[in-house]
């Protein structure tokens, strides 16, 4: 329900019904011109039209009637064809705002959107518009990621969520629940976002690949926590979780930039910690790692190595920040790693980086916004860097986490203390995960409409509200039955009619609800794509290969590059500053970034060179090095089935069946079981309807709303109900008509019914024929033989 103010609320109190409205369209207000306006939401739920529930998405729509002014009819300004000053102020794709209240009240949101269609009706002063939400900004195409690692037998964890997955779908068409993405998309010259995990509901990225999934009894889901809308919460100290960037940049290269936000009131202890590996030659790694101690008020950035036995050999810089440990609660931390800016850079003869010292300035920002920055930060020795690449970034946290991201192309000379605060716009809310994913679905068509179908599956709802905010609302909501409404209708003043009935449909008693288990599938390598040719990058170039895979198969990380002292296993390629004949050309490292994208069936391999010197994709056999390696589930899952059901609620009225549809989207017998029992609480007994129930205008109601039906005039009803549709329509005579789809909340208690009742089948259609009766028919045997009846017909008539 929206929030009303005191003129309004007495409004309200006392029946007003005259209204005020406000239009703009393209920013420009044009209410008086508005002839008559009509707004329509529903949700498009398949559940049965009587349950006590309710699924689906709504998409609003706007229908205006708009005159001209100042002498010039509405054709003239706003026709398609009309001079563009006044005409792209209603054109399609134009943004719409309608506002409206009752008398002197402030005037709530009735609608937000952009225009649909046009039409002006020649010889009138009427052009027609129709708009629709938000709903509109989803319809690009739908893109998830396919992250093999959620049921491969090393792992079996959940890596996403229904949830996340509607998250990323709005993070994708620009409508933001946390800090977004810096730069996902690449531009020449400009920075570009390598890693970006939100942590809303999953532990996949958006941007990279999942490598390194955590234990799903060792963290929750919060929203209550999330420093923006949902957190990863650790249950125990140590959880750690590791992607894939989505290309490889270079070390030495150019600058990055870590961040991650942080609450530090839950969780279970006081410290987190980032682990960057880069792959250089041979088996050692190079180890950058950017950690937080809360309890102490301090952040440490340690470089150096990380040897084949696994021994860590470096040096750090720590910095006190007093704030930390003092302001308990949500912190924006920020690192930003330059490798390029130094002094002591060694060089090779051919100019190509060996090693350089690596520096660092953190950043960071507290609730109030302020932004606090460390001292610059220069570490070598054994803090310096070989020629590498950026293997894998690791997180290992005890406090609640949100929105990962890993950005290059940042340097120290950037003004990142004000860039930190990265303004954005909050644009959805989300609800607590509850359908988790170990294998993300295959999706098609666009966003909205895959929103859509994980709604129906999870009994969710998704919509945008009149001030342009999604919402997804989960089946949690039906758990219990709420005891306070948030309006009252009734039929002594706001009702001018309603119709209230109760049927059948109404009961579901025996649910079904089909999952599909992952537990006994594995994953195996499907189609390896071996390069046919040799591929040259010159100087500072650049190169792009295309492959076509296959729709099913999973995500491809970067290609790893290989070397003379180590290969490793999956895609992967290797790099040689030899020119033909290519055999026996030593390998290179640290001199190429490889970077994947993936389109559909198509995946995009580009190599980026940074080197000041030709380079080769080439084995030392002279063959061409590029593997692209795909992988597939070793079998379809088993589809199974769960039940719930009601033997008292049958006892009364039958057994009446809902089978959901089966869904990729449902992956557990838990999340089944939990579906199929809010579907019985849903249906167990039917619940009222009521149809066309037509009241004075109220602009603070909302889907979802509940309000108090009390019917004293005929059905003498009291009881609750959601709304589940509405119609708001404003007429050229000035009056307002708000007519309200509703489904009870709750049933009329269990039927009582009278002894007595008829039987299904009437006692008295079979008649039979007592010993007597056949007796008299047959007095002997002899007579009875002759007839030729057999038992069952001189038994029966």
């Amino acid at each position: 329900m929206q929030q009303d103010d005191a003129v309004l609320g007495a409004a309200l109190a006392v029946g007003e019904r005259s209204y005020r409205n406000t239009t703009r369209l393209g920013g420009v207000d044009l209410s008086s011109q508005i002839q008559a306006w009509k707004v329509d939401r529903a949700y498009t739920t398949d559940l049965p039209q009587a349950m006590r529930a309710f699924s689906g998405s709504s998409s609003a729509q706007l229908d205006l009637e708009l005159a001209g002014t100042g002498g010039v009819s509405a054709p003239a300004l706003y026709s398609p064809w009309s001079g563009r000053i006044t005409g792209d102020v209603v054109r399609p794709g134009q943004s719409v705002v309608q506002l409206s209240g009752l008398g002197a009240g402030v005037q709530l949101p009735v609608f937000r959107g952009t225009v649909r269609n046009r039409s002006a009706d020649s010889g009138t002063d009427t052009v027609r518009i129709s708009a629709l939400d938000g709903a509109e900004r989803l319809r690009g195409p739908a893109l998830l990621p396919k992250p093999y690692l959620g049921f491969s037998a090393n792992s079996r964890q959940p890596v996403a969520s229904a949830t996340w997955c509607v998250d990323e779908l709005l993070r994708q068409a620009g409508i933001l629940t946390c800090p977004p993405a810096r730069a996902p998309d690449y531009q020449t010259g400009k920075p570009y976002t390598l890693l970006h995990a939100s942590l809303h509901g999953g532990v996949t990225p958006g941007i990279g690949t999942l490598e390194l999934v955590p234990d799903a009894r060792h963290y929750r889901w919060s929203r209550s926590a999330a420093p923006y809308e949902m957190a990863l919460v650790p249950t125990q100290p140590g959880v750690q979780m590791g992607w894939m960037p989505r290309s490889r940049v270079l070390f030495p290269g150019p600058g990055t930039l870590l961040e991650a936000t942080f609450n530090s009131l839950a969780g279970a202890g006081n410290k987190a910690v980032f682990k960057l590996y880069l792959d250089r030659l041979g088996k050692d790694f190079g180890l950058l790692k950017f950690s937080v101690d809360f309890a102490a008020g301090t952040l440490e950035f340690w470089s150096g190595t990380m040897k084949e036995s696994g021994v860590e050999e470096g040096v750090a810089q720590s910095w006190s920040f007093p704030a930390l440990a003092q302001r308990r609660g949500v912190w924006q931390l920020g690192l930003l790693i330059d490798s390029a800016w130094s002094l002591m850079s060694e060089y090779d003869a051919s100019g190509d980086w060996i090693s350089n010292e690596i520096m660092a300035i953190p950043f960071l920002r507290g609730e109030d916004g302020t932004v606090l920055q460390g001292n610059f930060a220069e570490l070598g020795g054994l803090g310096k860097q070989l020629a590498s690449e950026l293997y894998r970034v690791d997180l290992v946290t005890d406090v609640a986490t949100e929105g990962v991201q890993l950005t290059k192309g940042y340097n120290l000379q950037s003004p990142i203390a004000a860039d930190f605060k990265q303004s954005w716009t909050k644009g959805a809310t989300l609800d607590e995960v509850t359908l988790p994913l170990y294998n993300i679905p295959a999706v098609s068509g666009s966003q909205w409409e895959t929103i859509s179908q994980i709604a129906k599956a999870a009994i969710g709802t998704a919509e945008f509200d009149e001030s342009g905010i999604f919402r997804w609302r989960n089946h949690t909501r039906f758990s219990s039955r709420p005891t306070t409404a948030q309006r009252t209708v009734t039929t002594l003043r706001e009702i001018a009619s309603l119709t209230v009935s109760e049927e059948i449909d109404a009961c579901r008693n025996y649910c079904v609800q089909p999952y599909q288990d992952w537990s006994k599938v594995d994953v195996v390598v499907g189609e390896t794509y071996a390069d046919a040719e040799v591929r040259s990058i010159p100087p500072q170039g650049r190169v792009e290969i295309a492959y076509s895979v296959g729709e099913g198969d999973f995500d491809i990380f970067a290609p790893l590059v290989d070397d003379d002292v180590l290969a490793a296993g999956g895609s992967a390629l290797r790099f040689a500053p030899t020119s033909p004949p290519y055999v026996m050309a030593p390998a290179v490292k640290g001199r190429v970034e490889t970077r994947i994208q993936r389109d559909g069936g198509t995946v995009y391999l580009t190599l980026e060179s940074w080197s000041p010197n030709t380079v080769y994709t080439v084995n030392r056999d002279g063959s061409p090095s590029v593997r692209l390696v795909t992988y597939k589930p070793s079998a379809d899952p088993v589809v199974r089935t769960v039940v719930a059901q009601s033997v008292a609620s049958q006892a009364k009225y039958g057994r009446q069946q809902y089978s959901a549809e089966g869904s990729d989207w449902v992956q557990d017998q838990r999340t089944a079981s939990d579906l199929a029992k809010a579907l019985l609480n849903a249906g167990i007994y039917p619940v009222p309807v009521f149809g066309g129930v037509d009241v004075l205008y109220d602009p603070t109601l909302q889907l979802g709303d509940v309000v108090r039906v009390v019917d004293t005039a005929g059905a003498a009803l009291d009881t609750m109900a959601w709304v589940v549709g509405m119609s708001v329509e404003a007429g050229r005579d000035g009056a307002v008509r708000q007519t309200l789809t509703l489904r009870g909340t709750d049933y009329n208690s269990v039927p009582l019914d009278a002894p007595g009742a008829d039987q299904p089948v009437d006692p008295a259609a079979w008649n039979t024929r007592t010993y007597a009766q056949v007796a008299g028919s047959y007095p002997t045997l002899a007579a009875l033989t002759a007839s030729g009846r057999s038992y069952k017909g001189l038994h029966s008539n």
